[in-house]
């Protein structure tokens, strides 16, 4: 174990330690299984692709290779969500990934119907995977026609890194993912707008819509937010200061 902590150190990983005692925990007894899974992550490949799994929210999630990979900054997303949703309400959380924000929201609220949809199939079939009803299409197309104007929550971690960004994601990044998960247009706000622009269709009054966001994005967003007729807006940042999020109530 401290061998293969020190390997994972001076490859760079920051959380060697962590890292080694999760490769070995799935490796189990196979020596040979572990140097290959290593050897996956020596490469850069996400730690979670490699051991298929990660943790969210206090749950463990299946994390499939090629779907998007939650970050813990979107816990705090997941929380406020939560924390606006009905004990029966209804939430529909958009661009889901493995599923792990509308998991969290359904261990918040047991008794409220969370669906979630995403544009890739291997994110859809890995969601569900995880208990989530997923269904596969474009933002809002696939949602079941009785969440139309009925939603208390919408949710959603689209792609909003600007595109001329890109470059300064991590190199391993999108050496090994699709820069469609992260690519939001020039302002990183195309994706967003559209999630502005279209939740209005599915929240009931006093409905909330959660965005996972950065930069000077709520800035970009706001005079589309204040025409359509949301109020309430508020952000947070993380503890670094830097923005992490956008909340807003329809109606």
């Amino acid at each position: 174990m401290a061998e293969l902590t020190a390997e994972l150190s001076r490859a760079g990983c920051v959380a060697a330690e962590e890292e080694a005692r999760d490769l070995v925990e799935r490796a189990g007894d196979d020596p040979s299984l572990l140097r290959g899974l290593v050897d996956r992550r020596l490469a850069g490949e996400p730690l979670a692709w490699v051991t298929g799994r990660t943790d969210f929210a206090g749950q463990s999630v299946l994390v499939r290779a090629g779907v998007y990979v939650p970050r813990w900054q979107s816990m705090a997303l997941a929380l406020r969500a939560g924390a606006r949703l009905p004990s029966d309400g209804r939430a529909i959380d958009l661009c889901t990934g493995t599923g792990a924000v509308a998991a969290a929201l359904r261990e918040a609220r047991p008794a409220a119907r969370v669906v979630a949809t995403d544009s890739d199939s291997r994110a859809v079939d890995c969601a569900r995977t995880n208990g989530v009803e997923a269904y596969l299409g474009d933002l809002f197309t696939p949602v079941p026609p009785g969440f139309r104007g009925q939603t208390d929550v919408v949710v959603a971690i689209v792609p909003y890194v600007p595109s001329g960004e890109l470059r300064l994601l991590p190199r391993d990044t999108l050496a090994f993912e699709d820069a469609a998960h992260y690519d939001g247009g020039p302002d990183g706000a195309d994706v967003l707008r559209r999630v502005v622009k279209e939740a209005p269709g599915y929240l009931r009054p006093s409905g909330a819509l959660l965005l996972e966001l950065g930069g000077d994005q709520a800035d970009v967003l706001r005079p589309t937010l204040d025409h359509l007729g949301y109020g309430a807006i508020r952000t947070w940042s993380d503890d670094d200061g830097d923005l992490r999020g956008l909340e807003a109530t329809w109606g």
